[in-house]
């Protein structure tokens, strides 16, 4: 196993009930454990680590909330998505963490930004949403940057909460997006030496630990209404773009 400290196995453990409680809850808090694992190792090491538990994380999810996924949604962005994975596999090589970031938190903002004035605008904003287009545009978004920086879901969450999907809806179809998407990037990420066994039995040990975050995922969003979860989600989505575009600083 990885040679982990004592307290950056608490750190692991936490993390990972995070990814549990991030994948069939509140979506928004998978961008907290990517930081964390960042500071923990290599970048681009943690990306490859982190894979696997979200891989594993999605399926509880999936098994969950199947009968809340938007099919529809998936098949327009699948397309995208796999040209965004091939385009962040070949940009690992020269683009740094540090530029890229700053750069997504800024992106997630601008859409946060988009989101509430087309509120405002409900005729424009469907116009928008029919466009054959946008599915391909924000495949190739969340394929390039969970490529990356395993830190699309961010991105995800915006979109779903543009289109206005219901809690249980929008929990398994983000599930089951990014399960494909994550099984997609598994190949890349071992020719990049970023899986190996080693971070495998890591990724095994901690398992436990992913099943009682998923199980405290499915609590809250079973009891929680949907104006509080459109707010939380939101809330979290604001956090978490504005600690990366912070990395610029730091």
């Amino acid at each position: 196993m990885l040679d982990f400290s004592g307290f950056e196995w608490w750190v692991a453990i936490v993390c990972a009930i995070l990814i549990g409680f991030a994948k069939t809850g509140m979506v928004g808090v998978g961008v907290l454990v990517v930081a964390a694992f960042a500071l923990m190792m290599p970048a681009k090491d943690s990306t490859g680590f982190v894979l696997p538990m979200l891989a594993f994380a999605d399926i509880m999810a999936i098994i969950y909330w199947r009968r809340h996924v938007g099919w529809r949604l998936i098949r327009s962005l699948l397309p995208g998505t796999i040209l965004g994975i091939v385009l962040g596999y070949l940009c690992l090589d020269w683009l740094s963490d540090d530029q890229l970031m700053p750069v997504l938190g800024l992106i997630i903002l601008v859409q946060i930004a988009i989101n509430y004035w087309l509120d405002k605008q409900p005729r424009l904003l469907q116009r928008l949403l029919d466009h054959r287009g946008i599915g391909v545009v924000m495949g190739a978004l969340m394929g390039a940057t969970s490529m990356l920086a395993n830190a699309a879901g961010t991105i995800m969450t915006v979109y779903l909460l543009t289109l206005r999907y219901e809690k249980r809806r929008f929990v398994g179809t983000g599930a089951l997006y990014f399960w494909m998407v994550n099984l997609m990037k598994i190949p890349f990420s071992v020719r990049l030496n970023l899986i190996d066994p080693v971070s495998l039995k890591t990724n095994l040990v901690l398992a436990p630990c992913i099943v009682l975050g998923g199980l405290l995922g499915i609590f809250l969003v079973e009891r929680i209404s949907q104006k509080w979860f459109n707010r939380v989600v939101t809330l979290l989505a604001v956090l978490a773009s504005l600690y990366l575009c912070s990395t610029a600083v730091w």
